[in-house]
């Protein structure tokens, strides 16, 4: 359990350098900090929180009581942010002169190097509409929505965090969990999904397992098998994207 709970810590921690910054805090935060509100917010508390998420008989709890994959949500109540800042506002105010602009520039420096720029992850992308979603999306899920029902639809990976933020009548047999090496959260279908060429005979039968009405595939991409041989025909195109229907799948339309 040791092991388990030391390895989420050093995922949270990431590059790892903002983490050392806030525990240097909270320990010029003791040595340094008189107000007894402050020493509960800023130390206090987060110890505490610490010292939760590193018991192993607490991990053991919520193990039992939720999904083991959000535990690392507990590092969330540490308040770092706020703690570095309170913590370089309280060293700026003791310092006179040019060295309090320098130790300014210093830290805002040490701020900058300490991660990663969240918009270099290829699954950001600049908001092309009211829904800040791409547009292929948009155009996806109008051509397959059906007023009144939901339709089971296979997205491609770069558009799966996407597709419930613009409607909640299309569902997918797995989501963005899939996206995240962390989790390893991979489902058999998924990782079908994604094999080059696509193998209808070990696809079709997953996804008619989970009820997809539509698989929509990038545009070019290979498949192995005969489409009409397993009931799929091309419903349309858009965006660089091909919507296949598979009519295995009975889509009742409701009478409005």
């Amino acid at each position: 359990m040791w092991n388990e709970l030391a390895a989420v810590f050093r995922e949270y921690m990431g590059t790892g350098l903002i983490v050392v910054l806030y525990l240097f805090c909270l320990v010029y935060l003791y040595l340094k900090e008189d107000r007894k509100y402050v020493r509960v917010l800023f130390i206090y508390v987060p110890v505490c929180i610490l010292l939760l998420f590193f018991n192993p008989l607490f991990a053991v709890l919520v193990y039992r009581a939720a999904d083991e994959e959000i535990y690392y949500r507990i590092l969330w109540l540490l308040p770092v942010t706020a703690g570095i800042a309170y913590t370089a506002c309280h060293i700026f105010g003791r310092l006179q002169g040019k060295i309090k602009y320098g130790m300014a520039a210093a830290a805002a420096v040490i701020i900058m190097i300490s991660g990663r720029c969240v918009y270099d992850s290829p699954y950001y992308t600049v908001a092309e509409n009211l829904y800040h979603v791409p547009d292929s999306v948009v155009h996806i899920c109008d051509a397959i929505i059906v007023p009144g029902r939901e339709v089971m639809a296979a997205f491609p990976r770069e558009l799966l965090q996407y597709v419930r933020q613009y409607s909640s009548l299309v569902c997918m047999p797995y989501g963005r969990e899939t996206l995240v090496d962390r989790w390893n959260a991979g489902t058999e279908l998924s990782q079908v999904m994604e094999q080059e060429p696509l193998n209808l005979d070990t696809a079709v039968p997953l996804l008619r397992e989970k009820g997809c009405h539509y698989v929509i595939l990038r545009e070019g991409r290979q498949i192995l098998g005969d489409l009409k041989e397993f009931g799929w025909e091309i419903f349309g195109e858009t965006d660089g994207y091909v919507i296949y229907r598979d009519t295995g799948i009975p889509l009742v339309i409701p009478e409005l």
